[in-house]
């Protein structure tokens, strides 16, 4: 692959197996878990990408001996104290790491800046910081109010009211709190509350969240509404000896779309019935355009129509608030359709790591497409015969972007992905999978 560009050729049908790399929302997750468990926890089935990489060089500077066994096996010795009470911390575009990062670090204390490429300064952090501060951190910002580079120091923690947290522009935020939350038990020897307020999005990652943790020893209680979650002053996290990070289902979610247009089948493995992951929905998305799935525990397999023939897909127009990183792959698909198709509720798209409504919106124009767009809303109508253009397509530093919009190649005509190398982010050799599925 060409480090600045990759033509996709036209395409007509795919089919075969793809082995899904682990989750990079797991991945971390479990990285940092087992660093704040003590004792050795083993990893397995950890994805190798830029995020997993700052996250595990943030964990070494801080002291957290991180023994590879293999590409996707870790030894994680872990406890805190971190013996490294000093630290200036580069977690790239990691949105999971710099959020988790600042609030376990904010609640220990120590000396620590936290910073990433300029993308990341823009993706805002003050909610976070917010709900930190309220419970005695000091966080300092070391350029622009709401958002990284941060400036960590020593807390001065005060449980005894509820840690309040807006939910309505990251899950991020409310997950970091979860995940610190019995470290500030530990010190205070009081239950911590910690209340949402307002509409949380992206509530299947807060399950992940709680899943994990439980896993690791500790009960998080909630109510139903998903607003108010209560952390004992006894929680402590404990080793479960080896954890197994489960594939990808925000990755699926491209080969779900591949076997729904582009006839298949395909069997997408290390995903199924058995996910905690939300992003596994996306698959009755695609039944809904028209593709058949059949879940098993740990795989699916789908088979669809193929629209290089001629067939369509049927138009949707749906809520995507649980799985708005798969969502974006339905809004590639929506070309293929037989009618307009409408995603609602996407506004953390615009906070991602690129605006992504925006980023959308003109790569499916430069295709053919027309489409329109809102603060939080997005409709893409269908490409019709002889409308479709051959285009250099911009991935804005954005792995998603360069993923769904390798869709494209089955419109008839050869498409240009620039920086395809952003995939390495969650997905390093997608390119080579995404090629090997197709045929012309």
């Amino acid at each position: 692959m060409s480090l600045d560009q990759l033509i996709l050729k036209p395409a007509a049908r795919a089919k075969g197996t793809v082995h899904l790399p682990g989750s990079k929302s797991i991945s971390n997750r479990a990285l940092l878990l087992a660093a704040l468990t003590p004792g050795v926890t083993t990893l397995t089935g950890v994805l190798a990408s830029d995020d997993t990489k700052v996250m595990i060089e943030s964990l070494n500077k801080l002291g957290v001996r991180t023994a590879k066994v293999s590409d996707s096996v870790y030894q994680i010795h872990g406890g805190t104290p971190f013996k490294q009470h000093q630290a200036d911390l580069f977690l790239g575009n990691a949105g999971t790491a710099v959020r988790s990062l600042t609030a376990v670090l904010a609640l220990l204390g120590g000396e620590y800046s936290l910073s990433g490429i300029p993308r990341m300064h823009e993706r805002p952090i003050g909610d976070l910081v917010d709900a930190l501060r309220s419970a005695g951190a000091d966080i300092e910002y070391l350029a622009n109010e709401g958002y990284p580079p941060l400036k960590i120091g020593q807390p001065k923690l005060d449980l005894t009211r509820p840690i309040r947290v807006k939910g309505s522009v990251s899950s991020q935020f409310l997950t970091a709190l979860l995940m610190a939350a019995p470290l500030a038990v530990a010190q205070s020897q009081t239950d911590l509350v910690i209340e949402v307020e307002g509409t949380l999005i992206s509530q299947p990652y807060i399950a992940i969240t709680l899943d994990m943790m439980e896993k690791f020893g500790v009960l998080v209680r909630h109510d139903e509404s998903w607003q108010h979650f209560v952390i004992h002053k006894d929680a402590q996290y404990v080793s479960p000896g080896e954890f197994h990070v489960e594939g990808d289902a925000s990755s699926a979610s491209y080969f779900l779309a591949l076997g729904t247009i582009a006839g298949g089948p395909i069997d997408i493995q290390g995903v199924g019935a058995l996910s905690v992951q939300g992003d596994v929905q996306f698959a009755k998305v695609m039944e809904h355009m028209g593709a058949e799935v059949t879940y098993l525990a740990n795989s699916m397999e789908v088979t669809g129509v193929n629209v290089a023939y001629g067939e369509k897909l049927k138009a949707f127009d749906l809520d995507f608030n649980l799985i708005p990183d798969a969502a974006m792959t339905a809004a590639a698909l929506a070309v293929y359709a037989d009618g307009p198709c409408t995603l609602r509720n996407i506004s953390s798209w615009r906070v991602k790591e690129t605006d992504r409504i925006e980023a959308m919106q003109n790569e499916l124009r430069k295709v053919g497409a027309q489409v329109e767009s809102g603060p939080d809303w997005l409709r893409v109508y269908p490409i019709e015969a002889g409308q479709w253009r051959s285009t250099q397509i911009d991935t804005y530093d954005d792995h998603r972007m360069a993923m769904c919009m390798s869709l494209m190649a089955f419109g008839g005509l050869s498409q240009t992905i620039l920086d395809p190398n952003c995939v390495s982010k969650t997905f390093p050799n997608y390119f080579h999978v995404f090629e090997h599925l197709i045929k012309g």
